[in-house]
């Protein structure tokens, strides 16, 4: 008996998957053997590690006891979620629109309450998605891991958080403190020369979208597109972009704008103009185009402790925390404007 297979066998074997090949793709079947997961071609990473969150080299951990360090960029990774939630006094559920300045602000207000400091954890996530893990309970799972957080407060939107308030989730007064305009975030060098809102409907344009199934932005950002450019212009780049690949939809939009412009996915993407000047501060290859008053649509940032909050207390101080001279300078240093009540 041989090991190895005669010139006969490999013969009647290769023709055999031939015919099984001919009879695949004579059913719309496409053969098995085709299908190598990544189109057929594997590489090494060929991506500079600097590029891919988390960003800020730890800082926006405010755990004190790290044990063990092991991050590896893009592999294992969870750059929404900081602190221990073990040990944590304070829990903060908060828009990802900010993310990198919660380290500086968290540093601040734990001058302020040295008790809690080590014992603030907080997410980041988009605010509708913050929402739906406040629906399981506060439980979420990412990977092969599932934990439990309930928030003491929550930050988005100030629509949003009079919503909560008025369903019950969160509980009044809904305290609002900074503001936020749009930009057009794009590579430092501007490849496809965008210079307005309406450059985006352009054919060949690459565009990275944030997603209106869970980014609340998206209602600001079609708002601006018809401004600019009237409905056709919010339809192109919403619509028909959408379905001819041209525009990617994200699914955590204010870290995945940048990234998909730094590999060059992508062209342009509309967010927040404080993104746009926090990658420009790290030295990431970043660039933005200002769009005019007009055109442009500003958010109004809100906050309220939620109900049923195990830290109620703490939730209420980080509250009023944020609309206070400390944050408010931190908050100033990544294009954020103080809140200023037209009543008043």
């Amino acid at each position: 008996m041989h090991n190895k297979s005669t010139p006969t066998c490999r013969t009647r074997i290769g023709s055999l998957l031939a015919g099984l090949g001919l009879l695949a793709a004579a059913c719309g079947v496409t053969a098995l053997a085709a299908d190598t997961g990544w189109g057929g071609k594997a590489r090494p990473p060929q991506y500079k590690e600097s590029i891919f969150p988390p960003w800020q080299h730890g800082a926006n951990n405010p755990a004190l006891d790290k044990g063990l360090e092991f991050t590896v960029p893009e592999i294992n990774d969870l750059p929404d979620f900081h602190g221990d939630p073990m040990t944590s006094k304070l829990n903060i559920f908060v828009a990802g629109n900010y993310y990198f300045a919660m380290a500086p602000l968290v540093a601040a207000f734990e001058k302020e309450h040295p008790a809690l400091k080590g014992h603030i954890y907080y997410e980041t996530l988009p605010p509708g998605i913050l929402l739906k893990q406040m629906a399981h309970g506060g439980t979420i799972t990412v990977g092969n891991m599932t934990w439990t957080v309930k928030p003491d407060v929550y930050a988005a939107g100030l629509k949003k958080i009079k919503a909560g308030i008025a369903k019950g989730e969160l509980v009044a007064p809904a305290i609002p403190y900074v503001t936020n305009d749009l930009t057009i975030m794009i590579p430092k060098d501007n490849p496809a020369h965008i210079a307005s809102l309406t450059d985006l409907g352009k054919p060949g344009v690459k565009l990275s979208m944030p997603n209106p199934a869970w980014e609340g932005v998206s209602r600001q950002i079609e708002s601006s597109l018809v401004k600019a450019g009237g409905k056709k212009l919010e339809q192109t780049v919403y619509e028909a972009k959408v379905k001819d690949g041209q525009t990617i939809l994200t699914h955590i939009h204010h870290r995945q704008t940048p990234l998909f412009l730094m590999q060059g996915l992508a062209d342009a993407g509309v967010t927040w103009k404080s993104e746009a000047i926090f990658q420009e501060q790290v030295g990431h290859p970043i660039g933005h185009v200002d769009i005019p008053a007009a055109d442009n649509t500003t958010a109004i940032y809100g906050v309220a402790v939620v109900k049923g909050a195990a830290h109620p207390e703490a939730g209420k101080e980080w509250a009023e925390f944020l609309r206070t001279p400390a944050a408010l300078t931190i908050f100033e240093k990544y294009g954020f404007k103080p809140y200023m009540d037209k009543a008043s």
